[in-house]
């Protein structure tokens, strides 16, 4: 039960509940076997022809209870009127059975709810803290699933069985305590068949995990195809690769189908297993029973012995909904180890509890010996550079030189490996990462947007902006002028990923959406390498007009935008091997020179 010790520690939260629910059950149960003992007078009634055959003491003291309680009801009743009392005596039991069982759904049903509304917080929680480089190694689509579908398989498998571990255990125990009161004999032979039953159901539910986490695989695999589809579908038209796709996507989902059969074969046979063996147990009883009955070998007159079957028999239900409850569980299992994979990931960025909150930055920015590798593959190595206020830092170099992951350090994407790197004299480490995070805005080569409206875009920089505020920002952005033009200005939706606007106005928006924030520090990712002349040179403006006053790296893909960087810093493999003013460099004859030349910058 170890896998599921996240699901039941949950539970903590609500002991005052789960009390009352133990209370509703057991007095749901106790009212069910209320409605079955009855039948035992009902058999007395109908053999004996009258209501005198009441009187005759009952064999058993449980039966004999319930016998004097009737008794002292109908003696001055007609044998009809005595049918009509035990008649009424089982509606009102049932009656109250069935209003404590709904009880018992009325607070249980909200818990569970509250469950999965956690786990799927929390893993969304998790999402959200953990590294970028977290991210390049796993599929979007597969971390789609366990959000989605292990979350569900959660909900259904695992929670929804809270409910059978909980009542048909009691249920059972209770009725087999009923039985073994009324004929221990007969009950410790049921009780020899137990195990064997439980054996078989094992063995049934053994291959569901296994199988489940294949299926979990496939769901994810299959969500991946559909994810790269959707964002590819321009590429996927223009080279006439839809047959491909359709090929690739058919087989992961075939794959899946099949895994889901295997699933379903082995989940649906625990209940009719259960419930054949249940019978087969209960003829078995009929049989053996009957026969001591019969032969006065045990004390049991012929109506009790009916009415120890029919509480028997209310046995099979939870037994069969307990068996399909653990085939549940073993299905769910595979979806909680999947989920539990994410949650117990290590955050190797995390906030400092203790850290300073740093309000400005008043001096410099400077990497000391600073190396990152990632899986035992160097980035960069042994870094050194000063970044001072109010400067503007180009980092120039071929792709894979490191100039992103340079750039990635300062707001703490990633934590340097070996080194330090300061703001202020400080080791960034020091500082609250909210607190960091807060002072620096990022331009990055692809416009992120959201589904949303122009303003609350750029409002996402500063949650509490005033429309004047966006406006401003807006204008500094080159974008104010497109968006007025908008059939809803500023309050227009720009759909999914901002697709109902060009690229240039997509970037323009990032931008102003950095300005908003007015943050002292700017990284800019190549913010203009995917753009058209005519888009570049609005958002090149745009830039330019943000820049000012502000300490700004840069990472450049097109050298014409960084002539006028404070120093350029140019990197190869990790390294730093060339670093001054454009001019300075083109003198050094070096590197950055052949970069110029092959740009055809004069």
């Amino acid at each position: 039960m170890k896998k599921y010790s996240r699901i039941f520690g949950y539970l903590k939260y609500y002991k005052s509940k789960i009390a009352l629910y133990f209370l509703c059950i057991i007095l749901s149960i106790v009212f069910s076997i209320v409605s079955f003992g009855m039948l035992a007078p009902f058999f007395d009634l109908i053999f004996n022809g009258d209501s005198n055959g009441l009187a005759k003491k009952a064999d058993n003291p449980t039966m004999e209870s319930l016998r004097s309680l009737i008794v002292g009801q109908v003696d001055s009743l007609t044998p009809i009127g005595a049918l009509a009392f035990i008649c009424v005596i089982i509606i009102v039991s049932v009656l109250l059975k069935n209003l404590f069982l709904y009880l018992s759904f009325y607070i249980l049903n909200p818990m569970k709810n509250r469950i999965v509304n956690t786990l799927r917080s929390e893993l969304y929680n998790k999402i959200l803290h953990l590294p970028i480089g977290y991210f390049t190694e796993k599929r979007k689509g597969d971390l789609i699933s366990r959000a989605t579908n292990d979350v569900a398989e959660v909900e259904g498998s695992v929670v929804g069985a809270l409910e059978g571990w909980i009542r048909d255990p009691l249920t059972i125990l209770i009725n087999f305590a009923v039985l073994f009161y009324i004929s221990p004999q007969l009950t410790l032979a049921i009780i020899i068949f137990i195990p064997v039953i439980g054996f078989i159901l094992g063995r049934i539910s053994r291959a569901l995990k296994k199988q489940s986490s294949e299926a979990a695989i496939k769901h994810g695999e299959s969500l991946s195809v559909m994810d790269e589809t959707l964002n590819g579908l321009r590429v996927i038209k223009a080279f006439n690769i839809e047959s491909l796709l359709k090929s690739r996507f058919s087989g992961i989902n075939n794959e899946l189908l099949r895994a889901k059969n295997k699933i379903s074969r082995r989940r649906d046979l625990a209940s009719p297993v259960s419930e054949f063996l249940g019978v087969l147990v209960f003829v078995g009883i009929l049989w053996f029973g009957g026969q001591l009955v019969l032969g006065k070998q045990i004390p049991l007159a012929p109506s009790t012995f009916l009415a120890y079957l029919a509480l028997f028999y209310n046995i099979i239900t939870p037994v069969k909904t307990l068996s399909t409850s653990f085939s549940n569980m073993q299905k769910g299992s595979a979806a909680i180890s999947r989920i539990e994979e994410v949650l117990k990931t290590p955050v190797t960025v995390d906030d400092n509890p203790t850290g300073k909150k740093i309000t400005s930055f008043n001096d410099r920015i400077e990497f000391r010996n600073v190396t990152f590798a990632y899986d035992d593959a160097m980035i960069l190595d042994n870094v050194n550079l000063i970044i001072e206020k109010g400067k503007t830092i180009a980092l120039v170099g071929s792709s894979g030189a490191g100039k992103s992951t340079l750039a990635d350090l300062v707001p703490r994407f990633h934590d340097v490996t070996v080194g330090e790197l300061l703001i202020d004299g400080i080791n960034i480490r020091d500082y609250s990462l909210h607190s960091l995070r807060s002072l620096m805005s990022i331009v990055t080569q692809e416009p992120i947007l959201f589904n949303d409206s122009i303003a609350n875009n750029i409002r996402l920089g500063k949650e509490d902006a005033t429309e004047q505020e966006i406006i401003e920002a807006a204008k500094v952005a080159n974008a104010h002028n497109f968006i007025i033009q908008k059939e809803g200005g500023y309050n227009s939706n720009i759909g999914d990923k901002g697709s109902k606007l060009s690229g240039g106005e997509r970037q323009r928006l990032t931008i102003a959406r950095a300005v908003v924030k007015n943050p002292p520090i700017l990284i800019l990712d190549e913010a203009t390498s995917s753009l058209d002349t005519e888009s570049e040179r609005l958002v090149q403006d745009a830039i330019n007009n943000m820049m000012q006053n502000r300490t700004s790296i840069v990472i450049a893909h097109r050298l014409s935008t960084i002539r006028h960087a404070d120093e350029i810093i140019v990197l190869q493999k990790g390294k730093i091997v060339e670093r001054g003013t454009h001019e300075q460099l083109l003198a050094q004859n070096g590197f950055y020179k052949k970069l110029v030349e092959m740009q055809e910058v004069k």
